[in-house]
């Protein structure tokens, strides 16, 4: 509802002979990301999150196998581990790709290299404490809570500033930063868009922040994705005509796919929402911190 009530506003904007700083203020506005886009983004760490702490059970456990917005769960926390009312958590799951199909030839061992990705669930308001135990009520869902998810005290996400997408350079020059490529998504998608989430093999051992840009590209003729490709098609396709020479894939000008802003970042990886594409972007497809 924010999300459609922003863009009418720039919409009405933009038609009513505003100034350039009032148009630019109104396109950064309807750019900005939701709560929900920020925190339940997903993320992967170099180490187990939450240790032991976890969500054990909730009201109505007996009849309810998940718990969601507004129910009332029970953690394995309390005042002797010097829990408090009103102390934030967030909830998280450990995930890993169900599938297990590569879609580009180092994948799997990229994935591995960020560490353990997570799933974020929502955030849980200390109402109760107990000993050993303590009642906590879901203020924010991002997905169904179950038994054993783990819980850590919640941290603000920050984010911004946002880049006008007017302003995005379709043929920018290699920025001489550190280069990665986008290794998986969210829900383990092979294929993004705008507004997506993507996962980094950059993070904080490579100088990355919350808030930085990176620019998404790829090279014609690359042929690192498991998926069929016709072998030299960047300077020749049968019946279609070809190039007076062969090109290498180093040899030909990249494309500019996109660019998106970290939400999060680990040791060797960051979350990234994707804030402008103008085409499809694929794991396997570079990165480069602009």
């Amino acid at each position: 509802m924010l999300a459609k009530s922003a863009k009418l506003s720039l919409a009405l904007l933009l038609g009513a002979g505003v100034s350039v700083a009032q148009r630019t203020e109104a396109v950064a506005k309807a750019n900005q990301p939701d709560a929900s886009q920020v925190n339940c983004a997903g993320f992967f760490a170099d180490a187990k999150v939450g240790g032991d702490a976890a969500v054990v059970s909730g009201e109505e456990s007996l009849n309810k196998l998940t718990f969601s917005n507004g129910d009332y769960v029970h953690i394995n926390r309390g005042m002797n581990q010097g829990v408090r009312e009103g102390d934030l958590y967030s909830v998280v799951r450990a995930e890993n790709d169900p599938d297990k199909v590569s879609w580009f030839k180092w994948q799997p061992k990229l994935v591995k290299a960020m560490g353990q990705g997570y799933l974020d669930l929502g955030q849980i308001k200390v109402v109760k404490v107990q000993p050993k135990t303590s009642i906590a009520k879901v203020v924010f869902s991002c997905g169904p809570i179950q038994r054993g998810d783990a819980i850590y005290q919640y941290q603000p996400r920050p984010v911004g500033p946002f880049k006008d997408p007017s302003t995005f350079d379709h043929f920018a020059p290699v920025s001489g930063k550190p280069v990665a490529m986008v290794v998986t998504s969210k829900d383990w998608a092979q294929s993004v868009g705008q507004r997506d989430i993507i996962y980094v093999n950059l993070g904080t051992a490579q100088g990355v922040k919350v808030g930085d840009y990176f620019r998404i590209f790829k090279y014609q003729g690359s042929r690192s994705e498991t998926a069929p490709t016709v072998k030299g098609y960047q300077y020749k396709i049968y019946g279609f005509g070809s190039a007076p020479q062969a090109y290498e894939w180093n040899d030909l000008p990249r494309e500019i796919l996109g660019e998106g802003i970290v939400l999060n970042v680990g040791k060797n990886s960051s979350t990234v929402l994707i804030t402008y594409t103008k085409s499809e972007i694929y794991a396997g497809d570079y990165v480069e911190i602009e």
